[in-house]
């Protein structure tokens, strides 16, 4: 198992453990609050779809900034420079866009409790089965690494074991959601975000600082790594070498289209967020709300991993002792004082909390409602369904711990939860994207998609890239060739069996595929997007346009 260096110790006190308990304390709170409001599993599962778009907005945003997002990649910043603003800019903004103003449409008036119901409507029962059990087992598995990502900041602040702070933190977790369910864990995520930007931007302006500045840190990392080290497209040319090991045709088709698509569209620990909302109108500026902090986050990310590329020169190598996991601890242990140090920490913690919740609550929505309900037990009261939405809770708290020790053999967990998107979510993108946009795609089409896009990543990585037959230099580049061959895979087999399989009948494609009329009324929505502050359209292209600004600073 990979541990935390033995010099990173925190120098804590009285006050920063006072900080993290009253934030416990309020969690804790937060959970018993929305308790109150479950009494069906509507309310348990989906909030009862009540919660405004701002909630769902910050909460959806908080969701992905998990300690994953924060630990990976500031470890990626670390280990291949500025490349990291691609996972924002071309690996989120336009997907998050496609998702509000495209896809949210036809999630919300199906009126579906998850993301692998919508595929029951649009193919068949074998599509639903399979896609909500790849789902679930992902999102174990994704759970597992931000418990992981937790136990490195637990033993830096208290010297516990991994294991100890594996089981410890997943137990507290499994506490506030199973007490107020989607609820809680939403209310939580909107305090978790601001409480990340308190840890982030202290950690972040004094980084900075302690290498003097940005032109000091960019001619040091130059002169350590080469100049495409500090560029985004530098290098990147067709054959040619550089830090992150892909070239500009593998990021655009396999981070920012396939990957990013794969990854924002259809992972309902996303998606549920935007489900929640109180109306249609609010489910489709949710992603859309979000993708403006999403914008200005890597900053908070990306530099204190180069920061700690300066300090530690030869970080992630074993002459260092460090692992690019550590970068965050590094700065926390040599930068911050005591109180802001409590602060830092919470951030670290809250930003834990608020993936894990994310995975945990998507994952007892979909086994409970997708596979459970809809398989194994029929036709039960709702008050049994609530019950065993908290139990399988329980057990998915449980599992996602034996899951956090396969995360702690990877020095960079951003590397290993790209190899999860490209084998889980790029599949189940290519049965959506297809089904919702050609009609003529056929009831049986969708399981074959999803088993040849899966089959295919899985032998790309394992058998081409792993085995050797093709080189390709890093992990990362080789998860941006496995989503490409999936998604192609994946295609490819679906038109092959639409040409062999009936299609659905048409009048059951209403409102399930793009072009077709929607079995529910727009007023609601048009009356809800007359100001013009709050039209889609305009937050969409917004962001869109702020994206593409942000990225001329650091291109070449």
């Amino acid at each position: 198992m990979q541990t935390l260096a033995e010099g990173l110790r925190l120098p804590t006190n009285g006050l920063d453990y006072a900080i993290l308990a009253i934030y416990f304390v309020v969690v804790l709170g937060i959970g018993f609050m929305a308790r109150a409001s479950v009494r069906t599993s509507l309310d348990f599962f989906l909030s009862g779809r009540s919660l405004p778009a701002w909630v769902t907005g910050l909460a959806f945003v908080a969701a992905n900034l998990g300690a994953t997002e924060i630990l990976g990649m500031a470890a990626t910043g670390a280990e291949y420079g500025v490349a990291v603003v691609h996972w924002y800019w071309i690996g989120a903004i336009p997907a998050m866009v496609f998702l509000g103003l495209v896809m949210m449409p036809f999630y919300y008036r199906s009126k579906v409790r998850s993301v692998p119901e919508f595929l029951l409507q649009r193919f068949d029962r074998s599509a639903h089965l399979l896609s909500s059990v790849l789902f679930a087992f992902a999102a174990i598995l994704i759970a597992g690494v931000n418990l992981y990502a937790l136990s490195i900041v637990v033993e830096a602040l208290l010297g516990w074991p991994q294991w100890v702070a594996i089981v410890v933190a997943g137990l507290f977790v499994l506490v506030y959601i199973t007490i107020g369910g989607l609820s809680s864990a939403i209310y939580n995520e909107v305090l978790q975000f601001f409480v990340i930007l308190a840890a982030l931007i202290p950690l972040t302006v004094l980084g900075l600082k302690r290498v003097g500045g940005w032109d000091a840190m960019s001619d040091a990392l130059s002169q350590q790594h080469g100049g495409d080290f500090m560029t985004a497209w530098g290098g990147t040319g067709i054959g040619d070498p550089n830090p992150l090991g892909a070239n500009w045709l593998t990021i655009i088709l396999g981070l920012g289209f396939v990957l990013s698509f794969g990854y924002w569209t259809t992972n309902f620990a996303e998606v549920q967020r935007a489900l929640s909302a109180k109306n249609l109108s609010a489910a489709r500026r949710t992603p859309l709300i979000a993708a403006f902090p999403k914008i200005f986050i890597v900053f908070a990310v990306m530099i204190p991993g180069l920061v700690a590329a300066v300090i530690v020169p030869r970080i992630g190598t074993p002459d260092s002792g460090l692992t690019y996991n550590d970068a965050i601890p590094l700065l926390m242990q040599e930068l911050l004082p005591s109180g802001v140090l409590g602060i830092a920490v919470t951030g670290l913690l809250a930003a834990f909390m608020a993936g894990m919740a994310a995975n945990v609550s998507s994952f007892n929505t979909v086994f409970t409602t997708d596979i459970w309900q809809r398989y194994v037990v029929k036709d039960q009261p709702d008050t049994y369904y609530l019950r065993f939405g908290r139990l399988i809770t329980a057990i998915g708290v449980l599992a996602s711990i034996g899951t956090a020790f396969i995360a702690a053999s990877f020095s960079n967990i951003m590397s290993y939860l790209q190899t999860l998107f490209s084998f889980f979510n790029v599949p189940m993108f290519v049965v959506f994207i297809i089904g919702m946009f050609w009609k003529r795609a056929s009831m049986k089409s969708g399981v074959w998609g999803l088993v040849a896009g899966t089959t295919a990543a899985m032998v790309n990585y394992f058998w081409i890239y792993r085995g050797g037959v093709i080189d390709i230099p890093t992990d990362q580049g080789a998860n941006f060739v496995s989503a490409i061959v999936g998604f192609v895979a994946g295609a490819v087999v679906m038109v092959a069996v639409t040409l062999f399989t009936a299609p659905k009948p048409e009048a059951e494609l209403a409102g399930l595929v793009y072009g077709t009329e929607s079995p529910s009324p727009d007023e609601e929505l048009e009356e809800a997007d007359r100001a013009w502050y709050r039209k889609p359209a305009l937050l969409g292209w917004g962001a869109i346009v702020l994206a593409a600004a942000c990225y001329l600073p650091y291109s070449f």
